[in-house]
């Protein structure tokens, strides 16, 4: 057995002696495990290294079907993340290779995450901070208070099970709480479900905490920061190309919003010096790391490859989740 682990640089694990141990614990001593440094300019090299792979570990290099040509004994893709975008379903399933992303791994730490920007930015910490560090002042009234948390509502777009602990953590908090989300039949006491349009009429914090698939693609563009009528805070947890990052700059500059922050931006990989949300005092950029603590990363490994193990075993009954139809 062959396994490649392959991903931007600044995506890979800390270590791979987990991963290792597990795909060797449960495929044998012999299997031949190797470790790919991607990036787009090396994509031939790529194709050299996984023509014979029986499966890829990976959480945002694309696997296309050139990608797929080039790995004719391919039998599963393991997705150490829980969004799959990044690969093509379709062509997947035509070819029968079984497509595992981690549906569980990270949910208590981007709730927290959410919750944690949300009251960074209520508070006015970014815009306090750019006014030290930038300024050299010491000045209280530099931006407009905003009411208690308490007395907000917060919106949140996407009540899976991360949008649910969202609301949990901001219930605790004494926060009114509405959520949309047409695919949920989630319910939690106090929190009402909402279309679109009216949870951005009404929330002082919007979040989003969707996984990106074809309806959300856009989701926040500037026809939609025109309804928000309370001119609230972003707070993207989900992915970067479910905000139309020129619109909200737009919107940002018309006051449409207070600020936002935001875990992901629309490339994965950004060139920070051009993009030009950084370096605001009411935007609160983090790289991508929401889901990142000891005790997630240790799941993230652990569940990925227990997922290569048990499809290659046949024993895909045991596998996380499965998402192509196999």
């Amino acid at each position: 057995m062959k396994i490649v682990i392959a991903d931007y640089p600044d995506s890979m694990m800390p270590t791979h002696e987990l991963e290792k141990k597990i795909l060797i614990s449960g495929l044998g001593s012999d299997t031949n495990i190797v470790i790919f440094e991607y990036s787009d300019n090396k994509r031939e090299e790529f194709f050299r290294v996984i023509r014979d792979a029986d499966a890829i570990l990976t959480a945002f290099t694309k696997i296309d079907s050139e990608v797929m040509d080039h790995a004719p004994k391919l039998k599963v893709i393991s997705i150490n993340a829980t969004g799959y975008d990044n690969v093509d379903l379709e062509e997947a399933n035509k070819r029968k290779i079984g497509v595992c992303p981690v549906g569980e791994y990270c949910t208590e730490d981007v709730a927290e995450f959410t919750i944690t920007t949300s009251l960074a930015m209520v508070k006015n910490l970014k815009s306090y901070i750019y006014d030290i560090d930038k300024n050299k002042q010491w000045r209280y009234d530099y931006v407009n208070p905003n009411p208690r948390i308490a007395d907000l509502t917060i919106g949140i777009c996407g009540f899976g099970k991360i949008g649910t602990r969202v609301a949990q953590k901001a219930k605790a908090l004494g926060m009114k709480v509405i959520a949309t989300d047409p695919f949920t039949n989630n319910k939690l006491e106090d929190v009402e479900l909402v279309t679109k349009e009216e949870l951005f009429a009404n929330a002082d914090i919007i979040t989003n905490n969707m996984n990106l698939n074809e309806t959300n693609h856009s989701y926040f563009n500037y026809d939609a920061f025109k309804l928000m009528e309370k001119k609230p805070y972003l707070i993207n947890m989900g992915r970067g190309a479910c905000v139309v990052e020129r619109d909200l700059l737009q919107a940002l500059d018309e006051k449409l919003l207070k600020g936002a922050a935001l875990d992901v931006l629309s490339d994965e990989t950004p060139d920070l010096e051009k993009n030009q949300l950084v370096g605001r005092s009411n935007v609160l950029i983090t790289p991508h790391v929401a889901f990142y603590s000891t005790s997630s990363l240790e799941d993230l490994q652990r569940i990925s490859t227990e997922n290569i193990v048990n499809y290659l075993t046949g024993q895909k009954q045991k596998v996380f989740k499965l998402v192509t139809d196999l």
